[in-house]
């Protein structure tokens, strides 16, 4: 990223920084949670960013942000993740027995298998995964007006998100959306951070004023 664009990595409850905190499995919870630790943050130009799950709780979190009042965002940049109009894959993944669910993990790829084998990691991370695929298999898109939020999509060209299931988010915004493929699952990002890192730092600054986008 460039020096001039500041991160601000947002961890859920039962996540991460957070991990002592009574998990969510509801995406407009989650997203509640989030606008409580931005609400103070959004004094300048912004972006939003997400992946897989995070990318619907980033569109979530630009709704809200504006029923709320705020500052809208300069860009929506979402990653290996459908459309929030497109029905839900992962409706009952959350219920599957635990080898089911092993394996439906091992589809994404990007986490090792002696990981899932291990019993205690096993143990620790089941509950966090199975409530983060309660949260998207139970999610239902409400149709609110489109966002006035330019939105790029990143996708893995062997991601389990396909580029029909992507073009749908050119349903929650009024510009057309841009569409960048990159070889790879679904955890493609990975690979490719300082490629995305580039585009989204140039999408940003340029939005910002700052300088004009390459031709």
């Amino acid at each position: 990223m460039d020096s001039r664009v500041s991160l601000f990595p947002i961890d859920l409850p039962g996540h991460g920084r957070r991990m002592r905190e009574p998990l969510l499995d509801d995406l407009n919870d989650m997203c509640a949670d989030l606008y409580q630790q931005i609400r103070d943050q959004l004094n300048g130009p912004y972006a939003l960013l997400g992946h897989s799950m995070g990318a619907t709780l980033a569109y979530l979190l630009a709704q809200k942000i504006r029923a709320m009042g705020g500052p809208r965002p300069v860009h929506l940049f979402a990653a290996g993740r459908q459309g929030p109009p497109a029905p839900s894959r992962q409706r009952d993944v959350h219920l599957l027995p635990e080898q089911d669910f092993i394996a439906h993990l091992q589809l994404y790829g990007g986490i090792q298998d002696d990981v899932l084998m291990d019993k205690e990691l096993l143990q620790l991370f089941e509950p966090i995964l199975r409530a983060d695929f309660k949260a998207l298999g139970n999610y239902t898109y409400k149709e609110e007006p489109p966002l006035a939020v330019p939105v790029t999509v990143f996708l893995g060209t062997a991601d389990t998100t396909t580029y029909d299931e992507a073009l749908t988010w050119q349903a929650v915004t009024r510009t057309p959306i841009g569409m960048h493929r990159f070889p790879g699952g679904h955890f493609f990002l990975f690979d490719h951070l300082g490629d995305i890192g580039s585009m989204i730092s140039g999408t940003v600054l340029a939005a910002a004023g700052l300088f004009a986008p390459r031709q």
